[in-house]
């Protein structure tokens, strides 16, 4: 087996999600943005050293995570994928 690639984690989002990110107010689509792309780092790191990354988990696996974004009316999901070094939301959740 090879080792992981190192290097930075990055969030990626599905079309869905994207297309939410896009409704929302700019300063809002702002703070999610950026809140993914720490997300991420946050994750690389917890799993770079064998710990639970942030969120609720949704599975046995410890693959799928819930997590809300604390004062903003969004939730979201995100799996990892840790030989991509990567986290990837399918579902993105904006309460107007």
């Amino acid at each position: 087996m090879s080792p992981r690639p190192h290097g930075g984690w990055t969030a990626w989002t599905e079309e869905i999600p994207a297309r939410t990110l896009l409704d929302m107010p700019p300063d809002l689509s702002k703070k999610v943005v950026n809140f993914l792309s720490a997300l991420a780092l946050e994750v690389g790191g917890a799993i770079d050293r064998d710990r639970q990354p942030p969120g609720d988990p949704m599975d046995d696996l410890g693959a799928r995570y819930s997590l809300q974004i604390g004062g903003e009316p969004v939730v979201f999901e995100y799996v990892v994928l840790p030989e991509l070094r990567e986290i990837r939301v399918p579902v993105l959740v904006w309460f107007r």
